[in-house]
């Protein structure tokens, strides 16, 4: 199953306007996403939208068989070391699969959250209320006067909330998405 033609501009156009947002206040407070120690691809974040499923698929699916199979081996063995450190009780610290050599080999089609990570945002609720979310480390390591900046996730989300809407309704899918990058990329639990 692929986002249908019509819905993969918006897509598109949403991600580009992500990065655009995101760039424009990490020129405003002089941040750089730059080789720290508490790299993002390491964290596990869940994605819960059928787009990002689809479309980072798509992207995977257009790459050399070769690749493909070594994502889906490291996909597996992310899989592996994230369910036991999860048995452990310990920090979950993986790198994500589609890491190669410091570099995403899916960043065109990376997922919203890997757009956004890093600048403090903030969200407004359809109540009124703003829910403000912290930056990374090292964010605050590098910006001074680091609150008076915060990305707003408000317009991406919204959109991304439409876009999902008439996805699912144009697919009838109606199943609830939880799963991390490598997650993504090997279970076959999101039937599509």
């Amino acid at each position: 199953m692929e986002i249908p033609a019509n819905l993969e501009k918006e897509v598109i156009q949403l991600f580009s306007d992500m990065d655009r947002a995101y760039l424009q206040v990490a020129e405003q407070t002089g941040f750089e996403c730059r080789g720290c120690d508490d790299n993002c691809c390491r964290t596990r974040f869940y994605h819960h939208t059928l787009i990002e499923l689809l479309y980072m698929r798509s992207a995977l699916a257009a790459l050399p068989p070769d690749l493909q199979g070594r994502i889906k081996d490291q996909a597996h063995a992310a899989c592996r070391q994230m369910a036991a450190m999860e048995r452990r009780g310990d920090l979950i610290r993986v790198m994500c699969p589609l890491n190669e050599q410091g570099r995403c080999v899916l960043y065109a089609h990376r997922p919203m959250i890997c757009r956004l990570h890093g600048i403090p945002h903030g969200l407004r609720r359809p109540d009124g209320r703003t829910l403000a979310g912290p930056g990374c480390d090292n964010y605050y390591a590098q910006c001074e006067n680091s609150d008076r900046f915060r990305l707003d996730r408000t317009p991406s989300y919204t959109v991304m909330a439409d876009l999902e809407c008439r996805l699912r309704g144009q697919l009838g899918f109606n199943q609830k998405i939880k799963l991390t990058v490598a997650q993504m990329i090997v279970e076959d639990s999101v039937k599509v």
